[in-house]
């Protein structure tokens, strides 16, 4: 009882070794994943094929079709020898002939690996192109299903199975999510046999060649520039390393904090401008801080970029069973109530010690209206604030009012601390972030006093020497132009 599985070469019967065409030639009966494959007709003579080509008729899914091959060739090698042939080399881009050696492992059925010309081969024929120039081979049909390719840019990759335009759709749309639409790629059709094709097509264009069939491949070159995470980790690692930059190796988790604040300020700069070069810049700085960080923790043994990654991947799936799970959640409230429920969840199964109050999981290090405006959303979650505006906009009038009223410099500055805080829930139940709005208006003190400033200048004289009433008339002209 043994089960042979052979590799039927990428198209060409010439291609076909003689170690496959010998096996084939002395079975009694060969089992064909699929008849539709350019060699087929030349075939040793004699044989019985029989091929599952009504399988992939008969099942909705790819899942359901490979499992069906599998459950057959199983069931016939329990009786005796069989012998299963499948395009190109077993190891290749067949999900089937996985299964099969799995099942065999499990139910001690010998299995035999005749090899074959997968095609990967007249692929890279055709293209000229060398595999350890680190190409990347990939399943067209998984990457098609993602909403981002597992595709590392800086190096070529190879994808299979582009067997038909509507799947092609799918493919481009997720490669589009990492490359530019017009990005030169390669069609390969027919590889390894005499129709073979190549088309060099922008990637927005490739569902719309019309040689699109099952023997179809892509190609997608580096984008090079060094546009992956990889160069960018071994660009840090360079810079720590015992030949890199004295300043680098110098830092650590203390010494780099201004700078995460300080690069974390200038990306918020570039958002409240809408600069999105600016923006593209500064989080790229910002990157630089957590792949600093994540550096010096590899050298010190604390942990590595990979258990950054697989920690906020698990976190995000975890905390979001409305996408990767059966929870309803309709609405953004939803969403965050489910969110801080498993959060409560997911320290309890981690052992970590429960916070004593809520108000514990804002940061202190975040600006004093941050903080106000968390620490009141937070109460508010469990009831405790107001029932309506107007009773807010009471607490603003009676905070000022004892502003004004302070009987010294110390109590003055409490009270206005308090006014302060209840502007911040005013400005909550408005929906308004009131950081954001004081950065705005910070920005439009800035443009407008900036006017004035060119005024002075233009005018030859000191600012002190203008009067107020002089200065407001300018402040109310760039108010007027809209800065």
């Amino acid at each position: 009882m043994t089960l042979t599985i052979v590799g039927l070469g990428s198209g060409h019967i010439d291609d076909l070794t003689r170690r496959a065409w010998r096996t084939l030639e002395s079975a009694g009966v060969v089992y064909l994943r699929t008849k539709e494959h350019p060699c087929v007709p030349d075939l040793p003579a004699g044989v019985e094929y029989r091929s599952f080509d009504e399988v992939y008729d008969a099942n909705d899914s790819f899942d359901e079709v490979y499992a069906t091959i599998t459950e057959r060739v199983i069931e016939a090698a329990r009786a005796g020898d069989v012998v299963y042939a499948v395009p190109g080399d077993p190891l290749v881009a067949e999900s089937t002939v996985i299964r099969l050696i799995k099942r065999g492992r499990e139910e001690n059925i010998p299995i035999e690996i005749v090899s074959g010309v997968s095609f990967i081969e007249p692929t890279l024929a055709l293209l000229g192109v060398d595999a350890f120039d680190g190409l990347q081979i990939l399943d067209a049909i998984d990457v098609a299903a993602l909403h981002h390719p597992p595709i590392n840019p800086d190096t070529p990759a190879l994808l299979g199975q582009v067997y038909n335009r509507e799947m092609a759709s799918d493919l481009k749309l997720t490669l589009m999510n990492q490359y530019p639409d017009d990005f030169p790629v390669k069609l390969i059709h027919a590889a390894g046999t005499p129709a073979a094709l190549v088309e060099t097509v922008p990637l927005y264009e490739i569902d719309r060649s019309e040689h699109i069939k099952h023997l179809t491949a892509l190609y997608i070159p580096a984008l090079g520039d060094m546009s992956s995470f990889e160069q960018f980790q071994e660009v840090i690692a360079h810079l720590r390393a015992p030949e890199g930059c004295p300043w680098d190796k110098k830092q650590t988790h203390q010494s780099l904090r201004e700078y995460l604040l300080e690069e974390t300020h200038e990306v918020l700069e570039a958002i409240d401008a809408e600069d999105w070069d600016s923006l593209c810049e500064e989080l790229g700085d910002l990157l630089l801080q957590v792949a600093l960080h994540t550096q010096i923790a590899i050298d010190d043994g604390e942990f590595r970029m990979g258990d950054v990654l697989s920690a906020i991947n698990r976190k995000l799936i975890y905390r979001h069973p409305h996408v990767w799970g059966t929870v309803e959640a309709e609405t953004p409230e939803q969403v965050v109530k489910n969110w801080d429920a498993l959060k409560v969840e997911e320290k309890a199964k981690a052992g970590k010690p429960q916070r004593q109050s809520m108000l514990d999981g804002v940061p202190k290090g975040l600006p004093a209206l941050l903080v106000a405006d968390k620490y009141q959303d937070k109460a508010a979650k469990v009831g405790f604030d107001w029932h309506k505006i107007d009773d807010v906009i009471a607490k603003v009038r009676e905070e000022f009012d004892e502003v004004l009223t302070a009987e010294s410099d110390e109590h003055r500055a409490e009270e206005m601390g308090d006014l302060l805080f209840v502007i911040v829930n005013w400005a909550r139940w408005h929906n308004i972030e009131p950081e954001t709005a004081l950065r705005q208006a910070n920005r439009k003190f800035y443009r407008r006093f900036r006017y004035i400033e060119e005024k002075v200048t233009a005018a030859g004289k000191p600012m002190n020497e203008f009067t107020l009433d002089q200065l407001d008339a300018w402040w109310d002209e760039a108010k007027k132009q809209g800065l």
